[in-house]
């Protein structure tokens, strides 16, 4: 009696498991993720589809609207520019949360130094997501690339191999101007990747010469900049895995100093202190890429609050060679941002915790 219940009792199971009726368990099905998280395998090649493809929500640049401009930032803006009428100042913040924003001529060209390396960043892990590139993938050091200026890899043996994500790395860690052309020419060329950050909508970016351009040819826009952050950020056009590279790059930056600095200025903290730590024991972690030429400098990024709201800003500040007051504008725009980056302080009084 036993045995036969046994092999009854076994058959009934087989039959209410699903996975025996489809086929054995595969490696792959397991991977497959849920539409919940917005994100799944294409079955024919395997390859992640990006989150923007499973979402309905609107970009939220495309909900920008006059009614939610944080006036009284755009005209303090406008006050700190003016003070110093020589300099060409271009200005955008959007918390991405709300949609409220402040600007200054946000869609002025300027020249992009190296604050243009975020969207090529950008474009290169789109490539990665398509399946056009690998992320280990060898790039070749050719003489053409090599650039002078910030970055060691112009220092190596022509021939001599770097694995795709380490140039990606060090475009953003030290500004590798080498590395940065390296990408540019995996890309495709200069003109290929116009073409992609202009369907990216990215009209005021385009890349005319090899880094470093000390000349200024290489423009974008204090708008550009915050949107080709914001586009990753709220899934857009990248799957989760490209947007975790995004940030984990974007947070190897080691230059700090202009809108850090600027956040601890506004009383964050000791704008004297390192700015990262500094930032970051008051809950806010800054992920930026910053610009400069000398006759131009530029910084953008990602600003996430302690609440875990979001906010992105970008700023780009043209004027004399090396002058001194372009950086501080930069940095007093910044500042200016933080009563509105703040948020509202929760006391533990305000939740109710249920009683066993």
């Amino acid at each position: 009696m036993g045995i036969g219940l046994g092999v009854i009792t076994g058959t009934y199971l087989k039959m209410l498991n699903p996975q025996n009726r489809q086929g054995p368990l595969l490696l792959k099905n397991l991977l497959v993720l849920s539409p919940i998280n917005k994100e799944t395998f294409n079955k024919k090649n395997h390859k992640i589809i990006p989150i923007s493809r499973f979402t309905n929500k609107k970009f939220i640049f495309n909900q920008i609207s006059q009614k939610k401009e944080i006036q009284t930032l755009s005209k303090r803006w406008k006050r700190l520019s003016s003070q110093h009428p020589d300099l060409i100042a271009s200005g955008f913040m959007l918390i991405l949360d709300n949609g409220m924003h402040a600007k200054l001529s946000p869609s002025t060209p300027l020249p992009a130094a190296s604050s243009i390396k975020t969207p090529i960043l950008l474009v290169t892990l789109q490539m990665l997501d398509k399946g056009l590139i690998e992320w280990n993938e060898q790039l070749t050091l050719t003489k053409e690339v090599i650039g002078g200026g910030a970055g060691w890899m112009a220092l190596k043996p022509v021939g001599t191999t770097f694995p795709l994500h380490e140039v990606a790395t060090e475009m953003i860690r030290v500004s590798d101007n080498t590395a940065t052309n390296l990408l540019i020419k995996r890309i495709g060329g200069r003109d290929v990747l116009n073409q992609k950050l202009n369907t990216l909508g990215l009209n005021e970016t385009v890349v005319n010469n090899w880094l470093p351009d000390l000349k200024g040819t290489n423009t974008t826009s204090a708008y550009d900049l915050t949107k080709s952050i914001a586009l990753v950020d709220t899934g857009q056009v990248l799957s989760r895995r490209s947007r975790d590279l995004f940030r984990e790059v974007m947070g190897s930056s080691k230059n700090n100093r202009l809108l850090p600095t600027g956040l601890l200025r506004g009383g964050l903290g000791n704008e004297r202190s390192e700015p990262d730590y500094s930032l970051l024991i008051k809950g806010y972690r800054v992920y930026n890429k910053t610009g400069d030429i000398g006759i131009s400098y530029a910084d953008a990024g990602l600003i996430q609050l302690p609440n875990n709201k979001r906010a992105v800003a970008g700023f780009i500040v043209k004027g004399p060679f090396n002058d001194p007051r372009s950086p501080e504008l930069i940095r007093n725009m910044a500042a200016a941002m933080v009563p509105n980056l703040r948020p509202t302080i929760t006391s533990p009084n305000s939740f109710q915790i249920k009683k066993e």
